[in-house]
């Protein structure tokens, strides 16, 4: 039940969030490496932002 509760959505500061906060957190950062990785280029300059 206790692993249950951890992937409940809630909002606030909570366990729960916290977890699906670092679970996108890593997604996004392995997708920067992959956009870095395949364009030769770093995110910013992909996006054309510099």
């Amino acid at each position: 039940m206790e692993n249950q509760e951890r992937n409940t959505w809630s909002w606030g500061f909570s366990t729960g969030a916290e977890n699906w906060n670092g679970r996108l957190a890593m997604i996004g950062f392995v997708a920067a490496l992959a956009t870095e990785l395949i364009a030769g280029q770093g995110v910013l300059h992909f996006w054309g932002i510099l």
